[in-house]
């Protein structure tokens, strides 16, 4: 008995045809929808482009300060490539992700950004780019200490060895910057080293700047007795 034969003529059945049909409608009217959020803030010049005013109009609509962490996560979540900037890509892919097409829809999703860089992997990950997206001329490879200190007191905010390290710091002349290097390692040093430095080892591989904190920290303790 022959078994009977279906011919491929290229086209979807209707049910997958309308699904799909179905799923890229709501995927035009979602783009649509987050461009339209995006218009509200771009730069009149620049329609492509939210610049200094329109992040500042947009904190001013969401009930943050400019200098919130919670901005600082906006922009990462976005991977701003520029600091003060929001091109309509990142901005497109950061709210997709986000499900995210409303200032009132933004409001709520603030708050799931800090619950996010709760994960160790992702806080070095933001960490890394609050480093990066400070770095505002091209080939720019450190931070100034100014710079440093307000990002350091604004990711890191007072977990141990935080205070003291911006004193250090703000004290001493030798250093005028700070490099990536530099700068990883001291969160790797906030997450290993105890509030009383008893665990800290010379010999390990840790910046020169950080074994000049350590060694100025110990004589400030001694002071302090």
């Amino acid at each position: 008995m022959r078994r009977s034969s279906t011919r491929r003529t290229g086209v979807l059945p209707a049910t997958a045809t309308g699904s799909t049909g179905s799923v890229n409608k709501a995927a035009v009217r979602e783009l649509e929808k987050i461009d339209a959020f995006f218009s509200q803030y771009a730069d009149k010049f620049d329609e492509t482009s939210i610049g200094p005013d329109g992040i500042e109009a947009l904190c001013q609509d969401l009930g943050v300060s400019p200098t919130d962490i919670r901005v600082l996560l906006l922009a990462w979540k976005l991977q701003a490539s520029r600091q003060g900037y929001f091109s309509l890509d990142e901005w497109r892919r950061g709210m997709k992700a986000m499900r995210v097409d409303s200032v009132d829809k933004l409001k709520k999703a603030l708050p799931g950004l800090q619950q996010e860089v709760s994960s160790q992997y992702l806080f070095k990950d933001f960490y890394v780019f609050a480093f990066q997206y400070c770095l505002t001329e091209p080939r720019q490879k450190t931070l100034d200490l100014e710079s440093a200190c307000q990002m350091l007191e604004l990711v890191l905010g007072p977990r141990a060895h935080v205070p003291s390290f911006l004193q250090f710091l703000q004290e001493q002349t030798e250093y005028k910057a700070m490099n990536m290097d530099q700068w990883t390692a001291f969160l790797r040093f906030c997450e290993e080293i105890k509030p009383d430095l008893t665990n800290y080892d010379e010999s390990q591989a840790w910046p020169l700047l950080l074994d000049n904190y350590v060694e100025w920290a110990r004589k400030y303790t001694m002071i302090s007795l």
